[in-house]
């Protein structure tokens, strides 16, 4: 037993308000009741309103369900009917109800022993835990000890609700015959079943799309998509290595959205007038979004989201390595590519391991973040980006009460609002995963962890940061430290995070994928270490966003860019839909120059190339940064080959 966080508290005490409002609730309502919270897998004492007392516990690994032979775990309101095995040892295993006369002592054993004690659970909700088919008691679902005690927090178990010996010992002894008990079942909606048919995804070149597309495939389900990108001819090595996968691509028209196809999934740029999305409402296809298949599989899996402003992209990738650095087959889902998974031949953004272990990039820009129910939540920093921090924080919060496990956060002050139980990482003497005797070079960084040695290939000390937020990750899942200063020695970065591009005529071009204050920021600092004199390129991503971060660009560039340095601002990238676009990028131009900074707007990507061809010189850093545009990269490729040429 643990005494309840704050947010299992607030939590628990929400599930039992919303409770109280659905069919079924017992009158008059209770004042003592036991709440096990699928979702957080735990189960909370609640008395007269308090949370009480906590433990963890696992219920079913086939969800939630009242049907006879599911092996789910049935939702919903019940009362404890008998109490059995008062007075048994611990690891007493019992059979029908009754001891067998065996005691399990540790040693392992595949069997899903039923030990210790045993509290029934009678139904009480008609057509939910109760009557023909679905009755609780009739399918002998109980509350007892396990001998799977090292999977307890996980949905493991067979259908009822596991518990270590000792804490079902101690809820037993409080415990009262007739005392209400709710299984609270998890707060997104259901999706078909993935291996209920094919799933098809509109819009299947985003980068989280495509990794979540490409995920499902390589654990063995159904998955085709579109992308209007494809239609036009472009991006044809994609497109082949998706066929490569079995995801047959078929052109955004609607024609993928035929009978055998159970659901579509879309992200929040798939707007309803896509023929896909039109066809599949009106055929009474489900439609899915990104998130909830991306929350699908986190909690389906032992995982690790990671979640923050910047930086999201590199940590997922730096814990990817190192676990598989260290052997222990995990799975990927992210937003950046991985040229350790390109060199193998995949595009770069998802891998499928053999474990149960699961890393993925969970975005807090569309709002998705509050989906997620993780084992292990990351939260990076928290900064002024898609929406106003407060907005921020606040899902912020419900990832900490959402995570299963363990929550990792940064050092920075305001983030301290979470930091109860959770291990922080960071430079500052309070940090749990703390860097010391950092050493930086333009190439990367060294530092130690509690005296290990550290060496990572990529410099800025935000990738110090970040390599901390990994290292503390990978902790919480159970590693020691000594066998990650090799993996993360190894790691080859992340595409378009500082990625150099080549260099010529003593010039070097990176390209970045930098778009908020902090990471421009970031991006230029990191570029003056590797160069005498920075040209800039900024490409903005989005007029809703532009719009919001106006004043941000303006502050950051007039006063990272010293004296000698350029921008250039190429005019806002607008992707399609129904943005008001009622202004330019020219616009914000005049206003940082208007600072001291040399800024000028780019008319077109020809002036560009031939501008910053003549104008760069031996020493120089040319920096391409934007998001969203997968164009970028061959963009500043195009760059090089003028530098070589001119």
């Amino acid at each position: 037993m643990t005494l309840p966080r704050p947010a299992i508290t607030a939590r628990a005490i929400a599930l039992f308000e919303a409770a109280r409002q659905q069919p079924g609730v017992p009158d008059p309502l209770p004042e003592r009741l036991f709440l096990v919270d699928v979702e957080r897998q735990t189960a909370t004492l609640i008395e007269n309103g308090a949370a009480v007392a906590a433990w963890p516990v696992s219920t079913a690994r086939n969800g939630i369900g009242g049907e006879n032979n599911s092996f789910k775990t049935p939702p919903g309101w019940h009362r404890i009917d008998a109490k059995i095995g008062t007075g048994a040892g611990a690891g007493t295993v019992f059979s029908s109800r009754e001891p067998t006369g065996e005691t399990w002592q540790g040693e392992p054993c595949e069997t899903d022993l039923i030990l210790t004690r045993i509290l029934t659970l009678d139904g009480l909700e008609e057509g939910i835990n109760r009557g023909p088919g679905c009755d609780s008691r009739q399918r002998y679902i109980y509350i007892h000890g396990s001998n799977h005690e090292a999977l307890i927090g996980r949905p493991m178990s067979c259908g009822c609700v596991r518990m270590s010996n000792a804490d079902v010992t101690a809820l037993f002894d409080q415990a009262r015959e007739g005392d209400f008990v709710l299984i609270a079942p998890s707060d997104p909606r259901a999706i078909p079943d993935p291996s209920s048919g094919r799933f098809h995804y509109a819009g299947l070149g985003g980068s989280g799309m495509s990794a979540i597309a490409q995920f499902q495939a390589m654990k063995g389900g159904r998955v085709s998509g579109s992308d209007r990108a494809f239609d036009h001819g472009e991006r044809a090595a994609v497109r082949a290595q998706f066929e490569a996968l079995g995801i047959g691509v078929f052109p955004q028209d609607g024609s993928g959205i035929e009978d055998d196809c159970a659901a579509l999934v879309v992200s929040t740029a798939v707007e309803e007038t896509v023929p896909d999305f039109a066809r599949a409402k009106a055929r009474g296809v489900p439609v899915v979004h990104r998130s909830e298949m991306l929350a699908y599989f986190v909690g389906a899996f032992r995982s690790i989201a990671v979640t923050g402003t910047s930086g999201k992209s590199t940590v997922t990738g730096m814990t990817f390595e190192i676990l598989r650095g260290i052997g222990a087959d995990p799975s990927v889902i992210t937003g950046g590519d991985l040229p350790a998974l390109q060199a193998q031949g995949f595009i770069g953004n998802a891998y499928a391991g053999c474990s149960d272990l699961l890393v993925v990039e969970a975005d807090e820009s569309d709002g998705s973040l509050v989906r997620y129910a993780p084992s292990i939540g990351v939260v990076l920093n928290l900064q002024r980006d898609h929406k106003e921090m407060e907005e921020v924080a606040a899902m912020f919060a419900t990832l900490r009460a959402r995570t299963r496990d363990t929550l990792v956060i940064g050092d920075d002050e305001n983030l301290d609002a979470f930091a109860g139980g959770a291990i922080r990482f960071g430079l500052s003497e309070r940090a749990d995963v703390r860097a010391t005797d950092v050493e930086h070079s333009a190439e990367g960084a060294r530092f130690r962890v509690e005296g290990i040695p550290f060496e990572i290939p990529v410099p800025g000390i935000h990738n110090v940061t970040n390599a901390l937020a990994a290292i503390a990750a990978c902790r919480a899942a159970g590693f020691s430290l000594q066998g990650m200063a090799a993996p993360l020695a190894g790691f080859s970065g992340i595409g378009r995070r500082f990625q150099t591009i080549g260099r010529a005529r003593g010039i070097e071009v990176v390209d970045d994928f930098a778009h908020n204050a902090e990471k421009i920021a970031a991006a230029i600092r990191t570029a003056k270490l590797r160069g005498q004199r920075v040209l800039a390129i900024y490409q903005p991503h989005g007029y809703g966003p532009t719009r919001f971060l106006w004043q941000d660009f303006v502050r950051t560039f007039s006063s990272e860019l010293s004296a000698q340095d350029r921008l250039f601002m190429l005019e806002v990238f607008y992707a399609g839909g129904t943005a008001t676009r009622d202004f330019s990028a020219d616009d914000i131009v005049r206003e940082i120059a208007a600072k001291g900074a040399l800024a000028s707007f780019a008319p077109s990507r020809n002036w560009l190339i031939e501008t910053v061809a003549n104008e760069a010189r031996e020493g120089d850093v040319v920096l391409v940064m934007g998001a969203r545009d997968p164009s970028l990269t061959a963009f500043a490729r195009d760059i090089l080959g003028a530098i070589e040429s001119a």
